[in-house]
C-alpha cells in the first residue's frame, strides 16, 4: 500500500504544484522517487517527530498541502500535541501519513503497534480521517486529499497488500462496495483486514450456501447517519478491524445504527496488545480471523 501511497503521491505533486512531503528519517526504498523529482518539494526533518509535525504546520501556513510519512504510531501519538495545536486548531492543510496500520509492524512490539490511533484521531477538530483497505482505495484516498486539502490523517498498510477489489466510490461517501448480493447478512471492515472479511464471507457462503454482502469503510471522519444507510438494509451486520474497539468502526456504527439491527465487532483486545509477533500470529491471538467472521455470522439466524 505505501508504494500505491507514493506512486500516487507524486502523480498528485504534478498536478498540485503546492503539494510538500516532509519524512522523519523513515520511508527508505519507498520515498526516493518523490525526493527526486520533486526536492524543492521533500525534507527530510529527522528522527524528530513533533518538530516534523510543527514544520509542516508552518508550511502549511505558508500555502503547501503537506503530507508528512513515519511508521505506526510516531507521526500520531509521538506529536499528538503538535498535531491537535499546531494542525487542526489553526486549520491547517497538512495531511498524517501512518505506516503500518494495526499490527503491520508487530514485531516490533508495541512501540509500533497503532491500535488506538483512529480513535484518537477521530476525536480531533476539523480531522478527517482515512483508512483504506488496499492499493486501490490508497491511491483514492490520496486522490481525494489532493484535492481538497485539509487537515487529514490517512493510515495505510505497510506492504504487500493485494488489490480487494474494483469498485470505487470514495467521493460518494465512506462505504466501498465489496461484495452487494441481496442478503441478510453484511460483513463491513475498515484497512486491511477487509480481506479477513472476505475469507469469511466465503466460508459462511461455503458452509451454508448463505450469500453475504461485503462491504469497505476507508472514510471514517467525518460522517453521518445517512452515509450508512447501504447497511441498514441487513439483518445481520459484522464489523472486523485491526483497532480496539473504543474509538474504532464499531463505535462509529454503533453510534449511527437503527434500532433493532444486529451488530456485532470484532477488534483488537486491550489486554492483548503488548503481545508481539507477525501480523498474522497478532490477528490470530486477537481473534481477527475468518473463522470468527463466520461464527459472528452465524450468532443470530434471520
Amino acid at each position: 500500500m505505501r508504494t500505491a501511497f507514493i506512486q500516487e503521491l507524486m502523480l498528485q505533486a504534478r498536478v498540485h504544484p503546492d503539494l510538500f512531503l516532509v519524512v522523519g528519517d523513515l520511508g527508505f526504498s519507498v520515498v526516493e522517487p518523490f525526493a527526486a523529482e520533486f526536492p524543492d518539494r521533500f525534507l527530510n526533518v529527522g528522527v524528530a517527530e513533533q518538530n516534523m509535525t510543527g514544520v509542516a504546520a508552518g508550511l502549511a501556513s505558508e500555502g503547501y498541502h503537506v503530507f508528512t510519512y513515519s511508521i505506526a504510531n510516531f507521526p500520531t501519538l509521538r506529536c499528538l500535541e503538535q498535531i491537535r495545536n499546531d494542525i487542526c486548531y489553526h486549520n491547517l492543510p497538512v495531511t498524517v501519513v501512518a505506516v503500518g496500520a494495526g499490527f503491520a509492524y508487530g514485531n516490533l512490539g508495541y512501540s509500533h503497534h497503532a491500535v488506538q490511533d483512529l480513535g484518537i484521531m477521530r476525536t480531533l477538530p476539523n480531522m478527517t480521517v482515512l483508512s483504506p483497505a488496499d492499493p486501490g482505495e490508497a491511491s483514492e484516498c490520496v486522490q481525494q486529499l489532493a484535492a481538497y486539502p485539509r487537515p487529514s490523517y490517512l493510515r495505510i498498510g505497510k506492504a504487500g497488500e493485494t488489490a480487494l477489489h474494483a469498485q470505487r466510490g470514495l467521493d460518494r461517501g465512506p462505504l466501498e462496495i465489496v461484495a452487494m448480493p441481496e442478503a441478510q447478512r453484511a460483513v463491513v471492515a475498515t484497512g486491511s483486514i477487509l480481506a479477513v472479511a472476505l475469507d469469511g464471507a466465503r466460508s459462511f457462503t461455503q458452509q451454508t450456501g448463505e450469500r453475504v454482502a461485503v462491504y469497505s469503510c476507508p472514510w471514517l471522519k467525518p460522517t453521518t447517519a445517512a452515509f450508512f444507510a447501504p447497511l441498514w438494509r441487513h439483518r445481520r451486520l459484522v464489523s472486523i478491524e485491526e483497532h480496539i474497539g473504543c474509538g474504532g468502526l464499531g463505535d462509529l456504527l454503533r453510534t449511527h445504527k437503527p434500532e433493532g439491527l444486529s451488530l456485532h465487532s470484532l477488534c483488537a483486545e486491550e489486554d492483548r496488545c503488548t503481545f508481539v509477533g507477525s501480523q498474522q500470529l497478532l490477528r490470530n491471538r486477537h481473534g481477527l480471523t475468518a473463522e470468527r467472521v463466520v461464527s459472528m455470522l452465524q450468532v443470530v439466524p434471520c
